[in-house]
């Protein structure tokens, strides 16, 4: 009779402990729910390149994982930013800051040089030097609050050399794309190089 009550005892602790298991098992996966949920809306989101101005750096139908605003706004030279300026266009664009707030930009359209306070840069990542005039009349210096921002891809991108977007108020900026999440098809080779995630440069 002993034998059997513990028997008994001891698959109830058994039904416990797997009910203990269970509930902390649902437990840790709506806190992970959560905190993803949490994360995208607040601190991050996933965000999709819509053409060629970014070339070679990102392409289009890159989805780029973007740190939110309010997290990450102290804009330096080289970022990457989406930024959404309806008077420009409806939807969002991804540019490369060029100069920040009091820095004088000028571009020798001739040479295809740019240069932020008479320096001209080094820049690796563009696609070809930039010949593309669209109005804005330089040198230019960016005002306070605001960034200039320029598509990698010089000759097939509309940005700050446009009269109609000029300098960017940086309560436009959606955010600061850091990597690419997921590599769109390359318009080539009509595949998709996984090889391409990971950190923007």
């Amino acid at each position: 009779m002993a034998k059997d009550t513990e028997k008994m005892e001891d698959q109830q602790e058994e039904k416990e402990s797997e009910g203990r298991e269970s509930y902390e098992w649902v437990q840790a996966l709506v806190c992970s729910v959560l905190a993803v949920v949490v994360l995208f809306t607040f601190g991050a989101r996933l965000i999709g390149v819509d053409g060629h101005s970014m070339l070679p750096t990102l392409q289009n139908g890159d989805r780029m994982l973007v740190l939110n605003a309010m997290l990450y706004h102290d804009y330096q030279y080289g970022d990457v930013v989406v930024l959404r300026k309806d008077t420009f266009l409806k939807e969002p664009i991804v540019k490369r800051v060029i100069a920040t707030a009091g820095q004088t930009v000028d571009i020798d359209f001739d040479s295809g040089t740019v240069y932020v306070e008479g320096e001209a840069l080094r820049e690796d990542y563009i696609n070809e030097l930039t010949f593309l005039e669209e109005g804005t009349e330089f040198p230019l210096t960016v005002p306070e609050g605001h960034i200039f921002v320029m598509g990698d891809n010089r000759n097939r991108s509309s940005d700050s050399r446009d009269s109609n977007l000029g300098t960017v108020d940086t309560r436009y900026v959606i955010g600061r794309a850091v990597a690419v999440a997921f590599p769109g098809v390359d318009e080539e080779t009509l595949k998709r190089d996984f090889r391409r995630i990971g950190v923007i440069a």
